[in-house]
């Protein structure tokens, strides 16, 4: 069958969005054995599972570049979820760590700016997957970096 030609008549098909908002484990969650990528397969040609991972990046600085990801004129509607994963450079101790490190009450105040941000553009809270860090057991990671040969 020929394809339909330019102008045709017809709804251009879209698909939902899920928005992967976090740091670089969010990244790199698109590769091999990855859970963006696993979660992209599981929803092909339902909805368009959409990276937006920033290595580095703390919840204080996620804060300020959410609206630049999501905009008011981005259409609530598309986007039927986004995940918010940070925390991981955010608990860098703070005497190894000052640029990334933030302060629990603080972490905890950047991720409720987040889910406040989303609502206003009309992301309604259960459209909004918080994804937490793992706690870190610093006897298990100080055993694991000095196998490594590095230092905590």
């Amino acid at each position: 069958a020929a394809m339909a030609a330019p102008g045709a008549r017809g709804r251009i098909l879209s698909w939902p969005r899920v928005l992967l908002f976090g740091d670089s484990i969010t990244e790199y969650s698109f590769q091999e054995n990855g859970w963006g990528a696993y979660l992209a397969e599981r929803l092909v040609r339902k909805c368009d599972v959409v990276n937006r991972g920033i290595s580095g990046y703390n919840t204080r600085w996620a804060k300020l570049i959410l609206p630049r990801l999501i905009t008011g004129s981005s259409s609530g509607d598309s986007i039927v979820a986004v995940t918010i994963f940070f925390g991981a450079n955010d608990s860098a101790l703070k005497d190894l760590n000052p640029k990334q490190h933030v302060p629990l009450e603080e972490y905890a105040a950047n991720l409720k700016s987040m889910i406040q941000y989303l609502k206003s553009v009309d992301i309604t809270e259960d459209r909004i997957i918080l994804i937490t860090p793992p706690p870190l057991q610093e006897s298990a990671w100080e055993k694991a970096c000095l196998a490594k040969g590095k230092r905590m």
